[in-house]
């Protein structure tokens, strides 16, 4: 934790600065691999290139054998050749001569042969041996050639041949006897390929620095760039204010992330728009319909107190008493949206059989005594998981609704269909207008508004409804009917198949 929070702390906050951050380390990372491979391949192949070498100088020097030629001590690569029966040697060169006390030869001489080793030209072709030699440091001479060779480990070429195999006279220019062997010893100096190496690391390195300022200074740039858009649409963002939400940001044409991000924050802004004008709505609307009943009383109640002796008592106190119960009716309703809206659910939910439910409601609407026809029919239960008060205030304000409007007579029927249980109310009013299927569902809207509350609807039941069909995972909508109007409301039903107590 600690050591996440210093590495917090060291970072840069700018995004620009670490996005070149990061590319720099990638691009060090990525480089520092490359560099590794070819400093490998660069050694590898300038090795291969002076083994090369020395292997033709060691085809060279065999050849001015064969021919009786001491070859010159002036030579590019270090070389010796030492003959059996002779203590010094044929011939040395290229720093190697510088080693050689000049009484005995450096490098070991080779066993006797008894026969020519296959030709140059011959199919099997000349073989040669390469292994590691150290060359031996002279304690009475002190060397004077370069490079200085002596006490050090090299690779060393070499091939041996039968001196039988040449003319008397060959062999005595040679100065070694006619049947010697003579082996030619070719040394591979590193000391190029190293040098090649390093310098050639030396510049990717120089190089390699270059690049990280320069990848750096690109991402920094480039991502500046890229945010400019992103800078323009927060100081955008900024300026909305509760007073003047409309604003909206510039959406750039490129179809990138940016695209999608304006897009995203307009659709943001666009909700919070209808949001907080609905809330505006609703708050007037609320007003609106507590400022009638509360005038209402009001009137009655300040016109009793300035004529008591002519006022009939008994009717202004039911007069207020009903605007009261409306008022409280409509706080409630309020209260039950305001719930609504925060998605807090009062209590756990639980089975209810809704054709139990629609027949207690029912009975109760034909026990009041209206003159209204109200049958309820349901082919067995239909248990749905809810909430029993929520469902019970559902289906109450569908059954109040179409009280209001019904001419003579209400059905509820209750069906099952599949996995969902479905109740419908119709009555034989009126009727809905097409355009006005889905209005009828928003707050405080009626389209009738004088006769609706007239009869005291405050245009907020349909809402309720809906809003609680939804917190329950169904669905209510207006279904087609001539003559009225019939609600529809589906409800999944209850996987266990049972249901508890309606009320």
């Amino acid at each position: 934790m600690n050591a996440s929070r210093t590495l917090r702390r060291w970072l840069p906050r700018s995004v620009r600065a670490r996005a070149a951050l990061a590319a720099a380390l990638t691009a060090a990372a990525v480089l520092a691999g490359i560099g590794g491979w070819m400093h490998h391949e660069i050694y590898r192949q300038s090795a291969r290139i002076a083994e090369e070498q020395a292997r033709e100088n060691l085809f060279a020097l065999v050849g001015q054998l064969d021919e009786g030629i001491v070859p010159d001590r002036r030579s590019a690569v270090p070389y010796e050749i030492v003959a059996t029966g002779r203590r010094g040697a044929v011939a040395s060169g290229g720093g190697l001569d510088a080693v050689d006390s000049g009484a005995r030869h450096v490098l070991p001489a080779p066993s006797a042969l008894s026969a020519p080793t296959p030709p140059p030209d011959s199919d099997d072709g000349w073989f040669y041996t390469v292994r590691p030699l150290r060359i031996p440091a002279r304690g009475d001479h002190a060397p004077t050639g370069s490079p200085d060779l002596a006490g050090r480990t090299y690779p060393v070429l070499y091939v041996d041949t039968w001196a039988g195999g040449l003319s008397r006279d060959k062999a005595a220019a040679l100065g070694i006897a006619p049947d010697a062997t003579l082996r030619t010893y070719v040394v591979v100096l590193p000391e190029t390929a190293e040098a090649i190496t390093a310098t050639t690391g030396d510049l990717l390195l120089r190089a390699g620095l270059v690049g990280l300022v320069l990848i750096a200074a690109a991402a920094y740039f480039t991502v500046r760039l890229a945010l400019r858009p992103v800078e323009a649409i927060r100081a955008l963002t900024a300026s909305v204010s509760a007073d003047d939400p409309r604003e909206r940001v510039t959406v750039p044409a490129t179809g990138h992330e940016i695209t999608a991000l304006a897009t995203t924050i307009n659709t943001t802004l666009q909700r919070l728009d209808t949001a907080a004008a609905r809330q505006r709505r609703f708050v007037a609307d609320a007003a609106h319909e507590l400022r009638s009943p509360l005038t209402s009383l009001l009137a009655s109640l300040e016109v009793a107190l300035a004529y008591p002796e002519r006022t009939d008592w008994p009717t202004a106190v039911t007069t207020a008493a009903r605007q009261t119960r409306r008022l409280q009716a409509l706080a409630e309703d309020l209260l039950l949206l305001a719930r609504s809206d925060a998605q807090a659910p009062e209590t756990a939910p639980r089975a209810v059989d809704l054709s139990a439910l629609a027949a207690k409601l029912a009975e109760q609407y034909s026990l009041t005594g209206s003159t209204l026809i109200l049958t309820c029919d349901s082919t067995g239960p239909a248990p749905v998981d809810g909430n029993p008060g929520e469902l019970e205030r559902l289906l109450r304000n569908l059954i109040d609704n179409a009280v209001r409007h019904a001419a003579r007579r209400i059905e509820i029927t209750v069906r099952t269909e599949g996995t969902w249980a479905v109740l419908t109310v119709g009555d034989d009013g009126p009727g809905v207008p097409v355009e006005d299927a889905e209005r009828i569902f928003e707050r405080f809207v009626r389209l009738d508004d004088a006769r609706s509350r007239a009869h005291g609807g405050s245009g907020l039941g349909l809402a309720i409804a809906r809003d609680l069909a939804h917190r329950h995972g169904g669905t209510l909508t207006l279904a087609p009917r001539t003559p009225g109007a019939c609600f529809r409301l589906r409800l999944a039903l209850n996987r266990s198949g049972t249901a508890g107590d309606p009320g």
